[in-house]
């Protein structure tokens, strides 16, 4: 047999899946009857998703149908980070970043979960936002996939690379 099996780790989100979301909620905010009137839209600026309308549940519920058209693409919710709407004179806006990359400390969770609780002859070797799982066996590494699945990150993960 041939010498270690590996996969990665990461945590990144296809942009143009993201826009795609964006569109479809930019339209379906600009034609639903319940946001006419209220100034509501919703648009990229920079790399932040920027949210406004004329009262803080408008802005929540573009937010929902924002949410709702990354779920039907099949984007993980946790990848995008939403903060509190504010008010700024008559309106109100709320802004979601992506996030991209596994955050170092994220990273040192998950790797000391997989020491704790994961197969002895697994490692995971944190390599800059990703980790790299590796080991001779590659049903250790489908049960590494499935207990990093099954524990509460508050970030999204995706594996790639598997060989």
């Amino acid at each position: 047999m041939a010498g270690d099996s590996s996969f990665d780790i990461v945590s990144k989100v296809e942009r143009q899946e993201v826009d795609n979301a964006l569109n479809q909620a930019a339209k379906e905010v600009a034609t639903r009857f319940d946001f006419k009137d209220t100034g509501a839209s919703i648009k990229w600026s920079g790399d932040v998703i920027a949210m406004e309308a004329s009262g803080e549940e408008r802005v929540k519920a573009i937010w929902d149908v924002f949410q709702s058209k990354l779920v039907r693409r099949g984007i993980d919710l946790k990848a995008l980070k939403p903060s509190d709407p504010k008010l700024s004179g008559k309106t109100w806006h709320m802004s979601a970043t992506m996030q991209q990359g596994i955050p170092q400390e994220g990273a040192k969770k998950i790797s000391k979960l997989i020491r704790d609780t994961g197969p002895k002859s697994v490692r995971a070797l944190i390599e800059g936002d990703q980790l790299r799982i590796t080991s001779k066996s590659r049903d250790d590494l489908q049960k590494v996939q499935q207990l990093v699945r099954e524990a509460d990150l508050d970030f999204a993960v995706q594996f790639v690379n598997y060989r």
